[in-house]
């Protein structure tokens, strides 16, 4: 509830104690962790947090936060401002190679052959309009965008 800046009735802000002292007069049970409190989509993915997924995906957190804000994966919060819950699907790996594909481009080469932005790109990828991977090792490392040659740019008509 701090995170929320949410005050109590008398407008001290919450505190542990101050939750667990309501909880106890309440009745209310406290929060567990469990495979019940999160959207079940697909039972056999687990759901990470952000720490765990890392660890799991052999990347950085500041990188999972960053594909989340940008929209290259998904996550979900149970609140505004709670920590972050990721699903661990085969779609998510196949999302990471240790390679580059063939006949896929970096981000600007994939803009310049569509002749919009790369911001635009990224919109495209976020949208699910245009597939994309992150390349996570050797000298190639980074986001790779496929670019259909039949595919409209942004002045050709459909």
């Amino acid at each position: 509830m701090s995170k929320q800046r949410r005050r109590t009735g008398t407008g001290l802000t919450w505190t542990k104690a101050r939750v667990k002292a309501l909880r106890a007069s309440r009745g209310i049970s406290a929060w567990q962790p469990g495979p019940g409190n999160v959207s079940a989509s697909s039972e056999d993915s687990p759901m990470l947090t952000v720490p765990q997924a890392a660890a799991e995906l052999d990347v950085s957190k500041y990188t999972l936060y960053r594909w989340l804000r940008d929209g290259f994966i998904t996550g979900e919060q149970l609140t505004p401002a709670a920590p972050w819950r990721i699903r661990l699907d085969q779609a998510l790996r196949d999302k990471l190679r240790p390679q580059v594909p063939h006949g896929w481009l970096p981000l600007d080469q994939a803009a310049a052959a569509l002749g919009i932005a790369r911001q635009t790109v990224l919109h495209k990828v976020q949208r699910g309009e245009l597939a994309a991977v992150l390349v996570n090792r050797g000298r190639r490392q980074g986001l790779r965008i496929q670019v259909k040659h039949d595919q409209a740019g942004l002045f050709d008509t459909p």
